[in-house]
């Protein structure tokens, strides 16, 4: 479970859940404080997690299911947790100064107030698969990496570059300062995504899951794109959005 200062609040450690998060965890070599594997179990993917975890010298310890249940916070620890230190966000500038290591143009999204621990988890996880540099959210209003993310993300949130920051709109500002142009996708977008060009750097703006975007982000956004839909829902699932802007992304700067 995790651990917080009682007095200040603030979470000592977290975990890490599910066969495929806790492999990549232990193949990214990131800190592990112990290891906890349902008893009994040692056959596929758990007997690899347990080499592993032993040539990277993790403490494991052994406990019964009913104890792994209720230590669970994604509710689905598939007979394996992962006690770690908490989450490590990055600034901004750690992202941008990532695509530049790459020699590549940035490619950011930000996540305006998403707020499903599983819509993040996805977006990571498609993130860390089409080339996005990193991932920008608010700290008020928004789901932070937890236990469901890491666990949805299949283990890319351990190599996907998350930063929290305190005004979206400014962070969108500075963006503009170094290059990057910002795409919001709203359904009152002037054109399709598939007939924007995105060139030199770029930010896909999400909006939220039940609200879209704010006003003052949509308001600093240079392009706004929309989807087609033809059916009787108006919106895409969060995730499902991001996924459609970030491989148009993906498809036109690998399709030149």
């Amino acid at each position: 479970m995790k651990k917080q200062d009682n007095q200040k609040g603030i979470k000592m450690e977290d975990q890490v859940e599910g066969r495929n998060s806790v492999t990549e965890l232990l193949k990214s070599g990131k800190d592990i404080n112990k290891l906890y594997v349902q008893k009994g179990e040692k056959h596929g993917s758990i007997n690899e997690i347990i080499k592993l975890a032993k040539q990277n010298k993790v403490v494991i310890t052994e406990l019964d299911r009913a104890k792994l249940d209720q230590m669970s916070e994604s509710h689905n620890h598939q007979g394996v947790i992962a006690i770690v230190p908490p989450y490590e966000y990055c600034d901004v500038d750690e992202i941008l100064e990532y695509a530049k290591s790459k020699n590549e143009s940035p490619f950011i999204l930000i996540l305006d107030g998403i707020e499903d621990p599983h819509n993040l988890g996805s977006i990571i996880r498609t993130a860390e698969c089409s080339g996005v540099h990193g991932i920008i959210i608010p700290k008020r209003r928004s789901v932070q990496v937890n236990a469901t993310v890491n666990k949805t993300s299949a283990g890319a949130a351990q190599y996907v570059k998350v930063a929290r920051v305190n005004n979206l709109t400014e962070t969108i500002k500075y963006l503009k300062e170094n290059d990057v142009w910002i795409y919001g996708t709203d359904i009152e977008g002037k054109c399709y995504y598939n007939e924007q060009k995105y060139n030199g750097g770029v930010a896909i703006v999400i909006g939220s899951e039940g609200f879209g975007m704010s006003r003052l982000v949509k308001e600093n956004c240079d392009f706004l794109v929309k989807i087609p839909m033809v059916g009787k829902i108006n919106s895409l699932n969060a995730s499902v959005s991001a996924g459609i802007l970030m491989y148009e992304v993906f498809n036109q700067r690998n399709n030149k």
